[in-house]
């Protein structure tokens, strides 16, 4: 019988998982780096996105597109709301709801934002080719449904 093997690095180096982690710090460094000042986080920056492009969008609904719990949402969009870049307005119907509009100040706020991000991506990708980025996405999106997706 051969000895097993106990290398961590040789452990580790054919599991999927490990190196999509090892990915995610090295892209989740480098937006951190190029959020600096603006100190937005994945998740603030995600939100405030998901509320630009779809305004009037509800919390329950940005907690559902995100996978946020409700309870972490209250949080995330009152973090939002104090810096003033979205607001909450009452829906017609149902005071049990709110529609999140972005403020003027948010989306200029994200606009100056986007170039940061693209930039960032320009960066951690530089190495994949437009074709391998389309498939990288791809396959991303089929992890992400559970490998549901085509």
């Amino acid at each position: 019988m051969s000895e097993p093997e106990t290398d961590p690095e040789i452990l580790l180096r054919d599991f999927l998982g490990y190196h999509l982690k090892r990915a995610y710090v090295t892209v989740h460094a480098d937006f951190r780096d190029i959020m600096g000042d603006a100190g937005l986080s994945t998740r603030v920056f995600s939100a405030l996105a998901m509320v630009v492009g779809q305004q009037g969008i509800t919390q329950s609904e940005l907690a559902r597109a995100l996978g946020v719990e409700r309870s972490g949402m209250v949080a995330l969009i009152d973090e939002l709301e104090s810096a003033d870049l979205i607001r909450r307005d009452p829906v017609p119907g149902d005071r049990r709801v709110q529609a999140l509009q972005p403020t003027g100040r948010g989306i200029a706020r994200f606009d100056a934002l986007v170039a940061l991000v693209r930039a960032h991506e320009a960066r951690c990708f530089a190495g994949l080719d437009d074709t391998e980025k389309d498939t990288l996405l791809r396959l991303l999106h089929k992890v992400r449904a559970g490998g549901n997706s085509t």
